[in-house]
């Protein structure tokens, strides 16, 4: 079984090529500096091709021993690039930056042995909010752009989610900040969606996983207790109200995971503000 979609510029640079032996031979000529990540049967590499950039994503099959070890662990396997590809696709539907594709396939039913792929554009012209905001507890940003930043992280969030969508790894490090929109209006583009999961509904435990992990990584970016407010107020539909109201316990359960996973990652207590509704229930 196989299902293949190839952008009409990456078919033409294929030249009838097929895809998959492409993708094999591109990752095995690749430099060392150009490969960014390669085990537990992924490489994911940038190339060009033509005048343009992209990067591949290889899946070769991580064998039903990686498979039994992520089960045991109460981990679900990443086994094809099918997960990125239908989130990213969902992401566009919705109208969400995220990643171009190029190219995308899959074949085989077995997920033990399973070769898939994803091919997406070079993003240029971007910076890492993590890298964007590394500096923001001593330098902090002009106010009216920090707003606009903690308000677009919150309704891309909303969005999402919204949308059935949860990323498992929504850290600062996967938005990818558009610096040509700083002028207007603030666009990062979501990125590094292969342990994403989508569904008509996300369970209560995911959102709580993504919400937390966001707000864990934003944690030495001299965070504020109004940044963490408007955050709450444009993520939830009818804002600070329910915020504080019937959605508090999620909410302290979000800042609780966040806090649970700063001590475990520096071994230190989490700078303030550390908890998200003890603080009052107005923005400025």
């Amino acid at each position: 079984m196989s299902d293949v979609y190839i952008r009409e510029d990456m078919a033409v640079q294929l030249a009838q090529q097929p895809l998959l032996q492409w993708a094999i031979d591109t990752a095995d000529a690749a430099a060392s500096k150009d490969i960014y990540r390669s085990r537990e049967g992924r490489k994911t590499l940038r190339f060009a091709l033509g005048e343009k950039a992209f990067f591949l994503k290889l899946h070769r099959g991580i064998g039903w021993g990686e498979i039994l070890k992520n089960l045991l662990q109460f981990r679900l396997p990443v086994t094809s690039a099918r997960n990125e590809y239908v989130a990213v696709r969902r992401l566009e539907r919705i109208g969400v930056p995220t990643l171009s594709i190029a190219a995308y396939g899959s074949w085989g039913r077995n997920p033990a042995i399973r070769d898939s792929l994803l091919v997406t554009d070079e993003l240029t012209h971007t910076v890492s909010l993590e890298d964007y905001c590394a500096d923001w507890a001593a330098s902090p940003p002009p106010p009216a752009l920090r707003q606009k930043l903690v308000a677009m992280l919150a309704q891309t969030s909303r969005s999402m989610h919204a949308a059935g969508i949860n990323h498992r790894d929504y850290y600062l490090c996967h938005f990818h900040l558009d610096l040509e929109s700083l002028a207007t209006t603030p666009r990062a583009h979501v990125i590094d969606l292969h342990r994403a999961q989508c569904r008509d509904v996300v369970p209560k435990r995911w959102l709580i996983k993504d919400l937390a992990g966001l707000y864990f990584s934003a944690m030495d970016c001299g965070l504020t207790l109004r940044d963490v407010l408007r955050f709450l107020k444009h993520y939830e539909v009818s804002g600070l109200h329910t915020a504080f109201g019937e959605r508090s316990g999620f909410w302290m359960t979000v800042s609780a995971k966040a806090q649970q996973l700063y001590r475990r990652e520096h071994g230190r207590e989490p700078p303030l503000p550390r908890v998200l509704l003890e603080a009052g229930s107005s923005e400025s």
